[in-house]
């Protein structure tokens, strides 16, 4: 028993109370590879979220949303690029990431109190949702539109010119994306048609 209780000491005051540059070097060591590894998992879990398949695991987007986005030009083009449900929904840098992280998980809410887990409710919903998302990216300057989209990037010789030139206008106008773009990868709710004037 005795030798056991020396142990114990000697452990304690080594983690307690080092005092050689040995035991605060394994320490700090260690504090770093901690943090590297459980950084490196919370990062991998939070990017795991960023994934059609977990998008899409949940019934209500794989029943509500996913079959129409599936008939956008955002799923299927002619140049084969494909933009899945985080390239709009969630932002690339780690900061903004993560603050939007936070407010989905009012979805946790919404999947947990079965709010919108028949196509009834979610139809029901289905406004709210937009007008909240809306919101979101007009407040962004629809930067998750702009990692693929740019007004810089059209090129008048190239694209057709009464787009090239109503994509200028809106510039010149300080519109963002989703000012026109509103329905481009999933159906306007019913009510969409009164939105206009009740945003006014």
């Amino acid at each position: 028993m005795g030798n056991k209780t020396g142990v114990l000491k000697q452990a304690c005051d080594f983690l307690c109370h080092p005092n050689t540059r040995i035991p605060v070097l394994v320490i700090a060591a260690g504090s770093i590879l901690a943090g590297v590894i459980l950084w490196g998992g919370f990062n991998t879990a939070m990017e795991h979220t960023n994934d059609l398949e977990f998008c899409i695991s949940c019934h209500e987007m794989r029943d509500n949303v996913y079959p129409e986005y599936k008939k956008t030009l955002h799923y299927s083009n002619r140049v084969g690029v494909r933009a899945i449900c985080s390239d709009c929904h969630v932002p690339k840098s780690w900061g903004y990431k993560l603050v939007r992280k936070i407010e989905a998980s009012r979805e946790l809410v919404a999947k947990l109190t079965g709010s919108v887990d028949t196509p009834e409710k979610f139809e029901e919903h289905r406004m709210e949702m937009a007008t909240r998302e809306w919101a979101r990216m007009k407040a962004s300057d629809s930067r998750e539109c702009r990692n693929c989209h740019s007004f810089d990037a059209m090129r008048k010789q190239v694209d057709k010119l009464p787009v090239y030139n109503k994509h200028m206008q809106a510039k010149e106008e300080g519109k963002t994306c989703i000012d026109c773009h509103k329905g481009i990868a999933h159906l306007l709710p019913r009510e969409y048609e009164n939105y206009g004037e009740e945003s006014q």
